[in-house]
């Protein structure tokens, strides 16, 4: 066998988890973004910004706006998954399944309800601050996980676990080695739309004084300059393909071999 014949079987070989083509189509993402990012940068830097828009456009408070955001969005999705997940297994159990069509009403709420809504209300009830706009992201966006969780375990092929049954295996077993490895791929997805909408809502996060890129976006809108409202949204942007992205990379490296 010749060395470009054992090249090619090494390079396709099934147990590798990256190929060279979902390599190439991963970091499409990032260099695109990148590309856009030095856009914005030198299109910016091209203005004749007055002070206004130079003191909402340094760096340092650009910086420090994304920073909030990203802190938001990071808290409230490891939020959701600590309650939406475990929650979600938990109503997929022969003896708590009755209670999922009144805890998925209850999540389909949430996330109908207009999110600067559901923030005023807390902000009212409570507070203002970043507590406030990260129990309204959870509120908001805790839909995706917690229905993919349930539709991922229910959608397992029930002879596996009927099978993982007959072997001996316990329930909570066969929930550790055939139901939840299977599901990862579901629940990921719905991790990643949640992630991309709490990016979005973290925006009227400005509203009860808890900073994020919804700063400058107000700023924009408020003053009716146009670098600063577009630096905002496009920023805005960026962070929700960013995430999406590594969200992706992650549901691919934890996807089990052979789905």
């Amino acid at each position: 066998m010749s060395a470009d014949t054992l090249g090619t079987s090494s390079a396709a070989r099934p147990g590798r988890r990256w190929s060279r083509g979902q390599l190439a189509r991963h970091l499409v993402t990032p260099a695109a973004l990148a590309v856009v990012l030095l856009a914005l940068y030198l299109w910016v830097s091209g203005q004749e910004l007055d002070s206004i828009e130079a003191r909402v456009l340094d760096a340092g408070a650009i910086g420090d706006a994304t920073l909030r955001h990203l802190k938001l969005t990071a808290i409230a999705s490891l939020l959701i998954v600590a309650i939406a997940m475990p929650l979600g297994i938990l109503l997929t159990r022969p003896r708590a399944r009755w209670i999922t069509p009144v805890a998925l009403a209850a999540a389909n709420m949430g996330q109908a309800a207009p999110a600067l809504g559901v923030l005023v209300i807390m902000a009212m009830l409570f507070s203002i601050g970043q507590t406030v706009a990260i129990a309204a992201l959870v509120v908001t966006a805790i839909l995706p996980v917690l229905r993919n969780t349930i539709i991922g375990i229910q959608q397992v092929d029930r002879s596996l676990v009927e099978a993982a049954f007959g072997m001996g295996l316990t329930p909570g077993q066969v929930l550790r080695k055939i139901e939840l490895p299977l599901a990862v791929p579901v629940m990921l997805a719905g991790l990643r739309t949640t992630i991309v909408l709490s990016v979005g809502v973290a925006t009227v996060a400005t509203f009860v004084n808890a900073g994020g890129l919804g700063d400058i976006i107000v700023a924009g809108i408020k003053t009716t300059r146009t670098p600063i409202l577009l630096t905002g949204a496009v920023l805005t942007t960026v962070v929700a393909f960013a995430l999406d992205w590594l969200a992706g990379v992650l549901e691919h490296s934890v996807r089990p071999r052979g789905l």
